[in-house]
């Protein structure tokens, strides 16, 4: 059983064609018209309310008729020809317009246009104005301009079909280039150091910022398939192949590098290994990512070291500050051993506060010194 939502659908495919086509199309009308002997034959195709005319003969400029109508309503019903050799005595077609008034049409005979995926999207078809009896030959050749008509309406459609997708493809191509050439121009303009490297630590992608280091330092020059190895120290390797493996397991790594290229030369590197996934999710390499932090951490190492100095200066400050203190509580030690001493009420609130006095500085000796050995130790763990 048809389905006209899927046949409208074919329709709408073929209802364009192109000025080229519609020239074939209508030497073979004219070609049909003749063999046939018949004053009208068309060939249509039908949607859903109308049966346009893509070529004709005998029907002066008229491009469409209303497809109730027609005669090619029924015949796309079907996907055999439809022979009406009488039209004023089959009932179907009997109060047509077309067969009660001008232009008088007798008989008719259609041959549906029967696409490759099995759609009936219109007719080519012959009318006469009086009886009709088609011989064999005659029928036959109907047919096969009808397989004719159907492969140019189906060729036009495929051309304009691979126009459309090269068109489009040429586009796309046009939007990608452009986006990578912006991805490039933002990868290339980063001062940090960007790396691409596949599961055999093939140089796969690298942006400026790389090729200049590696050339500067190392000099040699990064390419894509290079190994990776082949462009650092062997002091390096060791280590890049650990943090390399752990991202081809799925594992994220960032570490701070102190790397020294050259003698007097050294830089400090925060250093990110990231799994690069592929469009199924599977890893298929490792983006090596390194920002160069080296100003960062000589200006805390140098913040550090003015802490320590400070943090020795209040250790001796503290220290002397004690010795006065120890002086008084010494005195007053002495005057309660003197056999001529005289007790006064201001002594217990003197010695009171000369104790607190030292309990104070005791502590923040304790406690400077305590800093001094954490920062101490911190300094002999980064060594």
């Amino acid at each position: 059983m048809m389905n006209e939502n899927e046949r409208l659908k074919a329709v709408a495919r073929f209802k364009t064609l192109d000025t080229g086509i519609k020239k074939d199309l209508t030497d073979l009308v004219n070609l049909i018209a003749g063999i046939c002997n018949v004053p009208v034959a068309l060939v249509s195709v039908i949607d859903a309310k109308t049966q346009w005319f893509k070529a004709s003969v005998g029907v002066g400029d008229l491009q469409c008729n209303e497809r109730h109508l027609s005669f090619c309503d029924q015949t796309i019903k079907s996907n055999q020809p439809l022979i009406v050799r009488d039209a004023t005595l089959d009932s179907r077609f009997a109060n047509l317009p077309a067969v009660k008034n001008a232009p008088f049409i007798r008989s008719y005979v259609g041959i549906p246009l029967i696409t490759f995926d099995g759609h009936v999207i219109g007719t080519l078809c012959v009318l006469h104005t009086q009886p009709m009896n088609l011989t064999e030959l005659q029928l036959n050749s109907l047919k096969v301009i009808g397989k004719q008509v159907l492969n140019l309406i189906e060729l036009n459609w495929s051309m304009q079909s691979l126009i459309e997708q090269n068109i489009s493809t040429q586009e796309q191509k046009a939007l990608a280039e452009q986006s990578e050439l912006k991805l490039k121009a933002v990868f290339d303009s980063s001062k940090d150091i960007h790396a691409l490297v596949g599961s055999q630590m093939e140089i796969l992608a690298f942006n400026k910022a790389a090729a200049n280091y590696v050339y500067a330092y190392y000099n040699k020059n990064i390419k894509v398939g290079v190994h990776l190895l082949s462009l650092v120290s062997q002091k390096s390797a060791s280590r890049l192949v650990e943090y390399v493996e752990l991202a081809l397991k799925g594992v994220i790594s960032t570490i701070e590098w102190f790397i020294s290229p050259a003698e007097g030369i050294s830089f400090w590197f925060e250093v990110t290994f990231e799994p690069a996934r592929g469009v199924n999710n599977d890893i298929i390499g490792v983006a090596i990512n390194a920002t160069d932090i080296t100003t960062r951490k000589r200006d805390a190492d140098f913040i550090n070291q003015q802490n320590e100095a400070l943090q020795r200066i209040a250790t001796i400050q503290s220290h002397e500050l004690r010795r006065p203190v120890a002086s008084l509580l010494g005195l007053m030690e002495v005057l309660k051993l003197d056999e001529h001493y005289v007790f006064n009420s201001c002594y217990p609130m003197i010695e009171i506060t000369i104790n607190e006095l030292d309990s104070k500085i005791r502590d923040i000796v304790q406690e400077s010194e305590l800093r001094l050995a954490d920062r101490e130790n911190e300094s002999g763990n980064k060594a």
